[in-house]
């Protein structure tokens, strides 16, 4: 989901699938496949209190359905999460690999009794709710950091006038038209598509379809449907900018969540039979991995200036944009960038009731630069998933940390350390203490 995005809940679903292959590691790899299935179905069945926690689902279909039709209560269910943490503890694992299985399983079970706890009405911080269910601590900043950054803007924008009339009417320029929109989407697919295929191996039937939709509180959607396909939605309620499009495609797509999700599918659950990689619960600690990696992979597709590059010369003339916008474009949309912390600060003090909706909305259009209906869809994506809004620019910035350190500078090197992030992901939490992952994993 693109901040848009990745965000909503629908349970999907495509059939069980064959699974040819188990990973090494006996009895206790037996033994983890049976609370990897409790794992499954208790995420489906908080999913039937939670419209928002079942991201994706592609299991046992008798799963799904069996937590539909006998619907249990919130502390009935937080009991199992308490029973089978407690099961987890003490499951002994002395292979590597089912060790990391284990970990991961607690990891993503600690992420959800959390939830369970929100769900309860019990109040938690931003921070503490974004420590426990995605494993990190948000930064916080200040008004005073927000308005050096636009003074550097101030100097980089064209014109006369004040600074945030200026930025809506430079937004204004790159407006692609209603009836541009698809074909510009298109177009940034096939171009990020393209460009991850040349360091993917990707399922060769894996495929998506891309639908615009309305009213929803985030700009762009990924729905994972299992058997490599996905569903991406474009939110066109607010106006979709040719300077970023490009970005939610590569999130949504390619090498972002649609990559992910096919990625996971064919390493994890088909070939090492880890069942639990079946269900996505959008609150836990695998959200920052999957938001990271998706905003981190722009840079992957796009190194150094190529991306506005490309906008000038394949994508603006489709999208009815003047070309020569392109490179000032470029740099603002640098700057804005930094503005990315932002939305965190915001969040945090609308949930924990330091600002008001109005003051919020009205602090994102002086910070942001966000027009009122686009403040307004934060707002609502604030109240609808709350802390999961750190996921993205911290997310992004943790993957890069990760990424600089185990491959430098080095394109090829740095798209073996993304892909190793796709096909076997770290524990979270270590990532977020900036562990460096074994290299022989």
């Amino acid at each position: 989901m693109y901040v848009h995005v990745r965000v909503c809940a629908a349970i999907i679903t495509a059939g069980f699938l064959s699974i040819p292959g188990r990973a090494s590691g006996g009895e206790a790899a037996k033994g983890l496949d049976a609370l990897a299935e409790q794992y499954v179905r208790l995420v489906l069945a908080i999913g039937e209190h939670d419209p928002n926690m079942v991201d994706a689902y592609y299991g046992p279909p008798q799963w799904r359905d069996n937590a539909r039709a006998h619907t249990r209560s919130l502390e009935a269910l937080d009991k199992d999460a308490r029973n089978l943490f407690e099961q987890l503890d003490a499951a002994a694992t002395t292979h590597p690999e089912s060790e990391l299985r284990r970990r991961g399983l607690r990891e993503q079970l600690a992420s959800i009794r959390t939830r369970l706890e929100v769900l309860g009405d019990r109040h938690l911080s931003f921070d503490e709710e974004a420590r426990r269910i995605y494993g990190v601590a948000p930064p916080h900043h200040d008004d005073d950091y927000y308005r050096a950054i636009h003074r550097q803007l101030d100097a980089a924008l064209p014109g006369q006038g004040p600074l945030r009339e200026r930025m809506e009417t430079f937004k204004q320029r790159f407006v692609i038209p209603p009836e541009r929109i698809a074909a510009s989407a298109e177009a940034a697919l096939a171009a990020c598509r393209a460009a991850t295929l040349r360091h993917v191996a990707l399922p060769s039937d894996e495929k998506f379809r891309l639908e615009q939709v309305k009213d929803k509180p985030w700009g762009a959607y990924n729905w994972y449907q299992g058997g490599y396909q996905s569903l991406i939605e474009v939110n066109i309620s607010t106006p979709i900018y040719a300077n970023g499009i490009a970005r939610t495609m590569c999130h949504e797509g390619y090498p972002g969540h649609h990559v992910l999700n096919s990625l996971l599918e064919q390493h994890l659950v088909k070939t090492r039979g880890w069942i639990e990689y079946t269900v996505y619960p959008l609150f836990s600690a695998e959200s920052l991995l999957a938001e990271g990696t998706a905003d981190f992979g722009v840079g992957l597709v796009f190194p150094d200036d190529t991306l506005w590059q490309w906008e000038r010369d394949h994508l603006y003339p489709i999208a009815g944009v003047d070309p020569s916008l392109a490179e000032i474009s470029h740099r603002v949309t640098a700057l804005n960038k930094s503005l990315g912390y932002a939305r965190i600060d915001a969040a945090r003090a609308y949930l924990d009731g330091t600002r008001s909706a109005e003051e919020t909305v009205n602090w994102l259009q002086e910070f942001t630069f966000a027009t009122t209906d686009e403040a307004r869809r934060s707002l609502k994506f604030f109240e609808t998933y709350r802390s999961y809004v750190v996921n993205y620019r911290l997310g992004e910035d943790l993957v890069r940390q990760h990424v600089d350190t185990v491959a430098g500078t080095d394109q090829d090197a740095r798209w073996t350390a993304f892909l190793k992030l796709l096909t076997a992901p770290p524990i979270v939490s270590d990532l977020a203490r900036g562990t460096t992952l074994d290299p022989g994993r």
